[in-house]
């Protein structure tokens, strides 16, 4: 005997359908980078208004280690970094003040802020170390939060101006790691050869590495 429901009851059963493909189809656009995460949505109607990190000489204390100018017991959570691409240096802040600047290259496309996947641009923004570990083929990996807000109002502006294609995804995976071992001519001749990552020599980022963690603030500027 066939199911018999009310007329309430096909409403609801409507709207739940309904609901059910419209949460898969948001997942199916989330992952595919066309959609920002549902908590980041609010966000896109905000502006960041928090103070930059202030400057520093890009040679910063380089012929130091890092350990002899922080020692040995340091609150993680008070560190910074803040990367200038058109100078190719990262600097680490600790407690607002910069202790160690880094050289870096950058994206094959090194003056572009990021847009969509595949430009090879570095992003522009305020980050934050979303996770970061070893790497086997570039030492160590510190993954940054991109797309952030901003980076999806950017992403969503360019789409509207023709600057991108209407199909294109915002990208994923950016984030601050090393070179290919023995490959440390990459940073000294300045060859931009990542997809859009910052990388640096590997003795330099294992030593940001141990001084930095999840959440940290990641500021680029052009």
């Amino acid at each position: 005997m066939p199911l018999k429901f009310t007329p309430r009851q096909r409403s609801w059963i409507a709207v739940l359908i309904l609901l059910l493909c419209g949460s898969a189809g948001y997942f199916i656009l989330y992952r595919g980078g066309w959609l920002p995460a549902i908590a980041q949505v609010p966000k896109l109607f905000t502006t960041n208004l928090s103070q930059p990190l202030p400057p520093a000489d890009p040679a910063l204390n380089s012929d130091r280690l890092l350990n002899s100018l922080l020692g040995e017991n340091i609150d993680k959570t008070q560190t910074a970094i803040a990367i200038d691409k058109s100078d190719y240096r990262l600097t680490l802040y600790y407690q607002g003040q910069p202790i160690k600047s880094y050289p870096i290259v950058l994206g094959g496309n090194p003056t572009a802020d990021k847009r969509k996947e595949g430009d090879r641009a570095t992003p522009e923004g305020i980050f934050a170390i979303r996770d970061l570990y070893p790497h086997p083929g570039w030492s160590k990996f510190i993954w940054l939060d991109y797309p952030s807000a901003q980076s999806w109002r950017n992403h969503f502006q360019a789409k509207l101006q023709g600057a991108i294609p209407w199909y294109a995804s915002v990208g994923s995976e950016v984030g601050i790691h090393g070179v290919p071992d023995g490959s440390n001519d990459l940073i000294e001749t300045r060859n931009n050869w990542t997809l859009g990552c910052i990388s640096l020599k590997n003795s330099d980022v294992d030593e940001l590495y141990a001084v930095l963690q999840a959440g940290n603030r990641v500021e680029i500027v052009p």
